[in-house]
């Protein structure tokens, strides 16, 4: 994909976003309308219409990208994809349901099975992150457009990881004393991937759990900071896989998480 082309991409999604996440604001402040699906996680009609509006706006934008959203079957049974768009169009549902603020908005370009383009909002903590490229990863909060580097935020000597879960399992504590851990925070959604390219945390590790959709926005935006991304094996995590199924997974802010 083309920088320029990428570039205006971005601005266009970036607008997208803004207005799918001030409805799923609107939607939770009137009352969501709750269901249970098959494999009995709840969705809204705020997951909903969220997706219809990143899906169809998508599908305007890139009409030759083929989309795989959380929400829709289409072209989840399609086998080799190698360009194509991941949607999570709410990352954090139980947040999101119980008025908490974490859950997120995600859209990711795969390229080659790789994140390439990818975007997160939390419209609750007003903070959106996007990304089109290497060393092309950038934060708009209320204090403007900000650049992740993933600088060091955290206390010289200190290494404070995120985790999904206060309940740490051992093979994740080993991870955790191998990289010094001083302290941690649970933190759901693909906010995880953000705080960390924004320096606010160091670490964080999970065992294979969720699904594509769930981390490739938010790995693309990581690794575009300059964060190291790979499975407990030191392995390269691509797309496309097989149900769309993750990995294992550790995010680093460095290697030297100091």
């Amino acid at each position: 994909m083309e920088k320029k082309y990428s570039i205006a991409l971005v601005d266009e999604l970036i607008n997208v976003f803004k207005k799918a996440g001030q409805l799923s604001i609107e939607l939770r402040n009137k009352g969501l309308i709750k269901k249970t699906k098959s494999d009995d996680t709840p969705v809204t009609n705020g997951d909903i219409e969220v997706n219809n509006i990143l899906v169809n706006e998508i599908k305007r934008l890139t009409p030759k990208y083929p989309i795989v959203s959380e929400e829709t079957l289409e072209n989840k049974f399609e086998k080799n994809l190698k360009n194509f768009w991941l949607i999570d169009p709410i990352d954090g549902t139980y947040d999101y349901i119980n008025n908490k603020d974490e859950f997120t908005l995600n859209a990711a370009l795969i390229v080659d099975k790789s994140p390439f383009l990818g975007i997160v909002y939390a419209p609750s903590k007003k903070r959106l992150f996007y990304t089109y490229g290497d060393k092309k990863s950038f934060e708009i909060n209320d204090k403007g457009l900000v650049e992740l580097k993933c600088q060091k935020i955290t206390k010289k000597d200190e290494v404070v990881a995120l985790t999904y879960s206060n309940n740490i399992k051992s093979e994740i504590l080993e991870i955790h004393k191998k990289n010094e851990v001083t302290s941690f925070v649970k933190m759901k959604s693909s906010l995880k991937f953000c705080v960390i390219a924004a320096g606010e945390f160091d670490l964080y590790v999970a065992e294979p759990r969720a699904c594509e959709w769930d981390i490739a926005a938010g790995h693309a935006i990581l690794k575009n900071a300059g964060g190291i991304i790979t499975d407990f094996e030191g392995n390269e995590i691509l797309y496309g896989k097989k149900d769309f199924i993750n990995p294992s997974i550790v995010l680093k802010r460095s290697h030297n998480l100091k």
